[in-house]
């Protein structure tokens, strides 16, 4: 009788016990008994597709975390970022703007332009006053100075002189010794360079530590602090303002956020 028929049969086929309230499986939609209700006892076929870090009895669905988003997931989509739950249109760090999210790029792009910018001024200046600067420091007058250099000049001994590059090197205002004559490895980074001209000059150099000021290598003629990662070959062969052998160079102590020294000049009077 039609009106009998209560409950139904647990789908577990060794089982087949009736049951008057029996589960449905979130999983496969099967039927099962209390006994065969957890995906586990019954063995139910979507465990296998699942992700293997997902419990297979979890039963509970993650909402996404963007901003005045309602979805939900039946399995967790985690931004490895900033650890939250989103769902499959939020996924990405883009999408749910992110707080982990590198933000600082176009502020970087800025400042590199704004920077690069006040070099090519600087360089722009220094073409329209070369000429008053005479031969000051020109390669004839670097050739000139090598000969003296050589000399009088102090450094590793050891280095080949088809390496040796001659620097009148001027000291940090304030330092008691103005300038003096050394020679360095054309190989030498421009960090190498600073930490041995500092150690002939006997110049306190933290360059090592995290400090407000670092020792740094100036050019005479722009005045830009030189990257400690160049090498000295790099200048040397510079188009716009190559290094000389047998030039002038000038070591200062400079604030983190200072690119150039304001009056090179004032090295030299």
């Amino acid at each position: 009788m039609a009106e009998l028929e209560l409950g139904q049969h647990c789908g577990v086929p060794e089982c087949r016990q009736l049951d008057f309230l029996p589960f449905v499986c979130d999983g496969c939609s099967g039927i099962f008994c209390l006994q065969h209700r957890s995906r586990d006892a019954h063995g139910c076929s979507e465990v296998n597709i699942k992700n293997s870090s997902v419990k297979p009895d979890q039963h509970k669905s993650y909402p996404c975390s963007y901003k005045d988003c309602n979805e939900k997931e039946l399995l967790p989509v985690l931004c490895p970022y900033c650890e939250k739950h989103f769902c499959l249109k939020h996924r990405h760090q883009s999408d749910h703007e992110c707080e982990k999210l590198d933000t600082p790029k176009p502020r970087m792009a800025a400042t590199q332009q704004l920077v690069q910018h006040i070099i090519d001024s600087k360089k722009s200046d220094e073409v329209k006053c070369k000429k008053r600067k005479g031969a000051k420091n020109s390669e004839t007058a670097a050739k000139v100075a090598l000969m003296k250099l050589k000399m009088h000049a102090c450094g590793d001994k050891s280095l080949p002189q088809t390496e040796r590059i001659y620097f009148q090197v001027f000291l940090p205002k304030g330092n008691k010794e103005k300038s003096k004559p050394m020679f360095f490895c054309s190989k030498w980074s421009i960090g190498k360079v600073v930490d041995f001209a500092a150690s002939l000059a006997s110049l306190k150099n933290d360059n090592n530590k995290s400090t407000s000021q670092k020792l740094r290598l100036c050019h005479t003629a722009s005045g830009e602090a030189l990257p400690f990662e160049h090498t000295l070959e790099t200048w040397l062969s510079d188009k716009d303002y190559p290094l000389y052998n047998g030039g002038n160079i000038i070591l200062e102590y400079l604030d983190n956020d200072v690119l150039f020294i304001e009056d090179p000049d004032s090295y030299f009077s």
